[in-house]
């Protein structure tokens, strides 16, 4: 019996309950990578930290789960796919409850960082269970489920994070894990079956590990996001630790391309990346990541902050934009056999980039259905760009490194996402306060507009019953809260325009693109 025979043979029908199960449980993975988004100003009150200092819940996260990507291959071969898996969704499930507990911040980042592990390791075992459950021919529908989880989860997030932080408490964001992840692991147990001399087989191709270009790997991205996330805060370079932190990172990675192009089995493939087709699809992948987390990070906190949305209602500004998505992932999926991949993502970044150009025109009035409907156009244009890196990425890649690949591309996602959520932080911190200086500029005595405006509100609180000394007081008040809006606002526009840069990079990426041969894709990237 082949081992695509034996993985799908447990009983009659169990192929797509075994699909239901892991694209169950990578929707809970994918989930926690933005259900925490809207959560944040109550996890920053009830932790006593800045808004800045509470992202971290979400970067450390994204680059724990980009790390284990690399060594899942390895690991998978070395335990056996359903015993890794198991071991992964146990890890995420318990982690999430401890999150669920954490009583400081720190700890809190402890945790989320153990569910990054646990639930980077997931999704390419996931890809690779389905491959193996099901025949070639329905492989499509099967990954087109899978699809839909990956890809619909980050828009789920919000809406349900801003809903439980609402209504019950931001503990329940990570809480509500628990029970899904236990029943997730017992019927998963249960109904997958994998053959004892299928796992010894592959135990077998588990050659050595490449510790060293692990810890390397760790080491880069571990230096790399602790110094985005603590740059602002710590006045980058003018930091010792902040220098510190970019020549561990620098050093990390000079050291890692040597290493890992003279090894037989690296735990990142460099010459992969050097390659013309997949190194153009990691970049793209990059970009992608960082424009899905960073949009998903900064509008519901936007309207939250600036609009006065509640948490629930922030969520539910991304809803519109995953209805969208979920239709386009089966739009796209009928013409990834007819379009070539480049000719997709060149049309899904442009329209991506227009939607981050249709955010910076933003103002104090704008109607819930404008960021929704910026968020669909959002929905229209990355599942052109998802589907098509995957068929892209794997023109030319040999069998025995399928697994390297897919590691790669989800690696490249979730570092850019966190990449991306960073890097909008830190332009929103220093174009405020920029904005904030320009306008305060304006606002002294001796400019007869702000003399006007300050006689015109006063006047305006006076005749709704407040005493003169009073209605200056509101007045002056109301202009403050007016500058640090507008400065607010015209810091996010900033944010938006280099979101749209991102997007942009992307279209004489995918030129450099060689043709693929159209007709049946491979696995979808997380």
């Amino acid at each position: 019996m082949s081992e695509s025979a034996a993985l799908s043979a447990p009983r009659a029908g169990s192929p797509w309950i075994i699909a239901v199960l892991v694209a169950l449980a990578t929707f809970m993975e994918v989930l926690d990578t933005t259900i925490a988004n809207v959560a944040l100003p109550y996890i920053a009150g009830g932790m006593g930290v800045s808004q800045d200092e509470s992202s971290w819940v979400v970067t450390t996260y994204l680059v724990s789960n980009a790390i284990i990507l690399t060594a899942s291959s390895y690991l998978a071969k070395r335990f056996g796919r359903k015993a890794f898996f198991i071991m992964c969704l146990g890890l995420f499930t318990t982690s999430s409850v401890l999150c669920g507990f954490a009583w400081n911040l720190q700890v809190l980042l402890m945790f989320r960082i153990l569910q990054g592990l646990g639930g980077g390791g997931m999704v390419p075992v996931a890809q690779s269970i389905l491959a193996d459950s099901f025949p070639p021919e329905k492989r499509g529908q099967a990954f087109a489920l899978f699809g839909v989880a990956v890809v619909v989860a980050p828009v789920v997030g919000p809406t349900l994070g801003g809903y439980l932080s609402d209504n019950a408490s931001w503990h329940w964001c990570f809480l509500i894990n628990g029970p899904v992840g236990v029943a997730a692991m017992l019927l998963i147990w249960l109904i997958l079956k994998e053959p004892a001399e299928v796992t010894e087989e592959r135990r077998k191709q588990a050659h050595g590990f490449d510790v060293v270009g692990f810890v390397l790997v760790a080491t880069f991205l571990g230096a790399l996001e602790l110094m985005l996330d603590r740059g602002l805060e710590d006045d980058w370079f003018d930091s010792r630790f902040i220098v510190i932190t970019a020549a561990v990172c620098a050093t990390a990675f000079v050291a890692m391309i040597p290493w890992e192009m003279n090894q037989k089995n690296p735990t990142v493939d460099v010459r992969m990346l050097a390659s013309r087709q997949f190194g153009a699809c990691f970049l793209v992948m990059l970009a992608t990541g960082a424009i899905l987390l960073g949009t998903t990070q900064m509008l519901p906190q936007m309207v939250q902050q600036d609009f006065g949305y509640t948490a629930t209602w922030a969520g539910l500004v991304l809803s519109p934009g995953g209805l969208v998505t979920m239709a386009m992932m089966f739009v796209v999926g009928r013409l990834s056999g007819k379009v070539q991949p480049k000719y997709m993502i060149m049309t899904g970044a442009a329209v991506v980039a227009f939607a981050m150009y249709d955010l910076t025109r933003v103002y104090a009035n704008v109607d819930f259905w404008f960021f929704a409907e910026s968020r669909m156009l959002i929905g229209i244009g990355l599942p052109l760009i998802f589907l098509s890196i995957t068929t892209a990425s794997y023109n030319g890649i040999p069998p025995e490194r399928t697994d390297q690949a897919s590691a790669l591309i989800n690696a490249a996602r979730n570092t850019g996402g966190s990449i991306g959520v960073s890097l909008a932080a830190n332009i929103l911190a220093h174009r405020g306060q920029f904005h904030q200086n320009r306008l305060v500029e304006s606002t002294i005595p001796s400019n007869p507009a702000y003399q006007d405006t300050l006689n015109q509100v006063t006047n305006y609180f006076a005749a709704h019953g407040s005493s003169m000394v009073q209605a200056k007081q509101q007045a002056l008040a109301w202009i403050g809260q007016t500058v640090q809006m507008q400065s607010s606002l015209l810091a996010y526009v900033d944010v938006y325009w280099a979101l749209m840069l991102i997007s942009l990079s992307a279209i004489p990426l995918a030129l450099t693109l060689r043709k693929v041969k159209l007709g049946g894709g491979p696995a979808m990237a997380h």
